[in-house]
């Protein structure tokens, strides 16, 4: 009898290797394997040890969206701090034809989740006639995640094609994941992408997995287990993110 493989049996799974709330508090250096977190998972995102840069992962392949916009694919050794993955395998599929605003935009897919009281992982891909992503240069350690974003470099785009990754995470769980919609973009040619700030899609297809199981991994370094973490850091990951 055919046993099931790794996305059979956790198609409704998302790992998370680090909580939210250790990167907003400037831990950048967890040291997690890029080789683990594939184990967990062959599609989402995250960052780079030293918060270098931006992570995206499509059909298992990591890609690093640096500082000054260049994308380049990374090998297993690569390290990280935060990540979010599954074993992506949409259950639903919709197509968006016409252009639409940002906002209206997010109303729209939100729309397409019967609940917002579990996790999603999104892939959307087609057309978009305008897009506006980040990312971040390289950091010191324990400088705070909104000291960073203040100076981070913004890309635009026109009429291009390419891929969102991410997920929606539920509002009370903001200090495990970023609460809400949470994209990186990924272009067709694999040569631009960054952390989405704002799009117009003009054309696009949605893809839509429902996750009901949370697996959180919690950090053994030393910065983790001995920092407090019962500050508030809602504002700031809102701003950070923004």
């Amino acid at each position: 009898m055919k046993q099931d493989g790794p996305a059979e049996m956790n198609s409704n799974r998302v790992y998370i290797c680090a909580p939210v709330n250790a990167l907003v508090e400037g831990l950048y250096e967890e040291k997690i394997p890029l080789s683990h977190i594939k184990q967990h998972g062959d599609f989402g995102l995250g960052t780079f040890d030293d918060l270098d840069g931006e992570m995206v992962m499509i059909d298992g392949d990591i890609y690093q969206i640096t500082g000054d916009g260049e994308v380049h694919p990374v090998d297993e050794n690569q390290l990280t701090p935060f990540a979010c993955v599954t074993f992506y395998c949409s259950l639903s599929r919709d197509h968006l034809e016409t252009g639409m605003a940002y906002a209206d935009f997010q109303e729209w897919l939100k729309l397409l989740l019967p609940s917002p009281n579990i996790f999603y992982a999104l892939r959307i891909e087609g057309r978009f006639s305008y897009i506006k992503v980040r990312s971040v240069p390289k950091q010191e350690n324990y400088r705070p995640l909104v000291e960073v974003t203040k100076d981070q470099p913004v890309f635009e785009y026109t009429d291009i094609e390419g891929t969102l990754a991410g997920f929606f995470t539920p509002g009370f769980l903001g200090s495990v994941s970023v609460p809400g919609l949470h994209l990186h973009f990924l272009s067709a040619d694999r040569r631009r992408g960054g952390h989405l700030l704002e799009c117009r899609p003009d054309g696009v297809d949605v893809g839509v997995q429902m996750l009901s199981t949370l697996e959180l991994a919690l950090p053994m370094s030393l910065d983790f287990l001995t920092k407090d973490f019962s500050r508030d850091i809602k504002a700031d990951l809102s701003k950070a993110e923004k």
